[in-house]
């Protein structure tokens, strides 16, 4: 059976263009690990090496212009660099590479949510229904009954429709887009927004599955990605000028630079906003590590994942505009579990806060396994969620915004 058979993708819709996508980039240049890491990681500058990496079956190849290079290396990836001159940005791609449009200037940003006594939203329930509830058929559970199947998604990027196409292609969502899983436990891995043409829609749908969900006695929760926190920097702070030891920049700046999109920043509400800045950074489900960014960098911020997740909100809701900009720069790194040592940074983290594998998004699997040019140029091949560092990681990145897939998953993917 191929990783074709066991995820076999919908007939996905193309809800709107698709530039040749980078990495995420700072103002001086795409973001991976430290230059110079701890002692002890062996990073290189191609990352190659894939210590046990495979798509779900070890002798499974994919096809040639695809496939990882003889030797289990992989081509470096090339990448533009970035050049400021005052309030703009740009990034100047390799030669043939194709750049998306510059997003317009934003004249107006809306206003963060008023500091008030009331809790937010919480993750669980979402915004108020606005229309007549849905009947849900299912029971609810009994006490001592086993919880229903786990699911997480990949990276989303304001691609609505293909979400739509790839939650009813697994049955979690019914024609109409309304929650049909029953008691299934299901996880996005952040970054909702950006790039895609409708962020806030992503938004509105998770939402609308948390509340459809609880109601059916499942579940339907989410992580904050590098690009939450962007987002909701780039409506918070604007232009104002930020510090980091990635020099001067700003967050508006940076997130046009990574795909924002103005009529996302123009739609987002006050409950939008109290929804995001409540998302957890990390979950242990099963046995499974949630992560979105394929870092070390959550060791940073707590020494069990509740630590993490309330060091987080608190930096959100109180610190400033430095702070959180060094939050986002932090999630932003990617690729520790690569290379031969990759096997031993996941183990840190599991060592840290529980469990046997972790799964995580951010990272696009063609970056991963080095396939994101074809010859012929063809998308990127990507069959299923990708598993490597001696099989401790899970990526479930797709690359929808390249021409790849959303990915969703049950675990355990074996």
């Amino acid at each position: 059976m191929t990783p074709e058979d066991r995820f076999p993708g919908p007939e996905t819709p193309h809800s709107g263009p698709r530039h040749h996508q980078d990495l995420d980039v700072l103002p001086y240049g795409s973001y991976y690990e430290p230059a110079e890491p701890p002692a002890g990681y062996g990073y290189d500058e191609t990352y190659s090496g894939y210590g046990g990496a495979h798509y779900l079956e070890q002798h499974w190849h994919a096809p040639a212009h695809h496939g990882v290079h003889p030797g289990g290396h992989d081509a470096t990836v090339q990448l533009g660099t970035l050049h400021r001159t005052g309030h703009e940005q740009a990034v100047h791609e390799p030669a043939g590479h194709e750049q998306a449009p510059h997003e317009p200037a934003v004249h107006e940003q809306p206003p963060m949510a008023a500091a008030t006594g009331d809790d937010p939203p919480t993750i669980e329930l979402g915004p108020p229904l606005t229309e007549q509830p849905v009947n849900f058929p299912y029971p609810q559970p009994e006490p001592g009954e086993a919880p229903g199947p786990l699911y997480v998604i990949g990276d989303v990027h304001g691609y609505l429709d293909e979400l739509l196409a790839a939650l009813r292609q697994a049955s979690l969502i019914d024609a109409d887009g309304h929650w049909a899983a029953g008691r299934s436990r299901v996880w996005f891995l952040g970054d909702f927004t950006d790039r895609g043409p409708d962020g806030i829609g992503v938004i509105e749908l998770v939402m609308q599955l948390a509340a459809e969900a609880a109601a059916a006695g499942g579940y339907c929760r989410a992580l904050m990605g590098n690009h939450e926190l962007l987002f909701l920097g780039a409506a918070k702070y604007g232009d104002e000028p930020v510090q980091s030891t990635a020099g001067t920049a700003s967050f508006l700046a940076a997130w046009r630079l990574n795909g924002g999109q103005q009529h996302d920043l123009d739609r987002l509400e006050s409950h939008h906003i109290s929804w995001l800045s409540r998302l957890p950074a990390m979950a242990l489900e099963d046995g499974h590590l949630l992560l979105h960014s394929d870092t070390t960098a959550y060791l940073e911020y707590g020494e069990s994942i509740a630590e993490v997740n309330d060091a987080v909100h608190d930096l959100l809701a109180d610190e400033g505009a430095d702070e959180w900009w060094d939050c986002f720069r932090r999630f932003t790194k990617r690729f520790a579990f690569r290379g031969e040592n990759g096997p031993d940074a996941v183990h840190e983290l599991l060592g840290a806060y529980g469990g046997y594998r972790v799964v995580h998004g951010h990272s696009p699997i063609p970056y991963l396994t080095g396939a994101v040019h074809a010859d012929d140029g063809a998308p990127p091949h990507v069959p299923g969620p990708y598993i490597y560092a001696d099989e401790l990681a899970v990526a479930m990145d797709g690359g929808v915004t390249m021409e790849g897939r959303l990915l969703i998953a049950r675990l355990p993917v074996n």
